[in-house]
């Protein structure tokens, strides 16, 4: 039961993360309601399953170096690779835009506190 329940869980917080990252970066701009949530909340949680292991394992010198600070740009590229995939995966009406470089930085760092605060309550 634990492994059905675990990724809606997974999904629903990804989503409150996007939901608190739209609201609080100037610029960034979606498409899609609450279908984007839900289909962004289900890709970020991908993308940490599958690709934020192996970056962080590539970066690990970096990481140990920065003292963990080099985590935003592993969020920055987790929310660079959410938009080029629903870009390219062309999902009716489901879109995030953000506007420069500094905004994926803000918004890696928005990430990433959202996410440590989620996992504490978790």
């Amino acid at each position: 039961m634990g492994f059905i329940i675990s990724p809606l869980i997974s999904i629903g917080l990804n989503s409150i993360t996007l939901y608190v990252l739209t609201k609080f970066v100037d610029g960034v701009t979606f498409t899609g309601g609450i279908k984007f949530f839900i289909l962004g909340g289900a890709i970020i949680g991908l993308l940490n399953f599958v690709l934020k292991p192996i970056l962080k394992l590539a970066v690990l010198p970096i990481l140990i170096i920065s003292g963990g600070l080099f985590f935003m740009i592993v969020n920055g590229i987790l929310l660079w690779s959410l938009t080029y995939i629903l870009n390219y995966l062309q999902f009716s009406d489901v879109s995030i835009t953000f506007p420069n470089l500094g905004s994926y930085v803000i918004g890696a760092v928005v990430f990433g506190i959202v996410n440590w605060v989620v996992n504490l309550i978790k």
